[in-house]
């Protein structure tokens, strides 16, 4: 799985020209999957994206989760996270997982935050066409790969 995290100071994503969700201060997380994608992946990444210590203390040091700022986490599936651009100039999606495939891990992905959060998460609709606007803070970006575990 591959997450690009950004933390934001606001956040919201609109299907069909409707506001579906949106955030105030916290996380961003866009996430591409692939066919090799498994639980295990989702609970390292929920954990360690939970935990990251990128928000300001009262210092301005990068010392606090999103957590310890009451903030809240916005989920978006965006399967071009795994386009190759090896040949030519039309990227390929062969390495993103099948649909019906990558919605479970999708799903399993959401809650696994929600749990390691204790609350409730925000997300877009999988497979929509979805227009995310935010606001990064910082700004603040940061990508992670559980294949990668750097």
């Amino acid at each position: 799985m591959r997450v690009i995290i950004q933390r934001v100071t606001e956040a919201s994503v609109t299907i069909e020209n409707q506001l579906h969700a949106q955030i105030k201060q916290g996380l961003l997380l866009l996430i591409g999957i692939e066919e090799n994608d498994v639980l295990e992946d989702c609970i390292w990444l929920a954990a360690k994206i939970a935990n990251m210590r990128i928000f300001g203390d009262e210092n301005g040091m990068m010392n606090k989760n999103v957590t310890e700022i009451n903030g809240e986490v916005m989920v978006i599936s965006q399967f071009t996270l795994f386009a190759s651009t090896k040949k030519g100039n039309r990227p390929s999606f062969l390495k993103a997982a099948k649909p019906e495939y990558a919605i479970k891990i999708y799903e399993i992905f959401c809650l696994q935050i929600q749990q390691e959060l204790s609350r409730k998460i925000k997300t877009g609709i999988f497979g929509a066409d979805m227009k995310i606007s935010l606001v990064n803070d910082g700004p603040v970006t940061i990508f992670i790969d559980s294949k990668n575990r750097e």
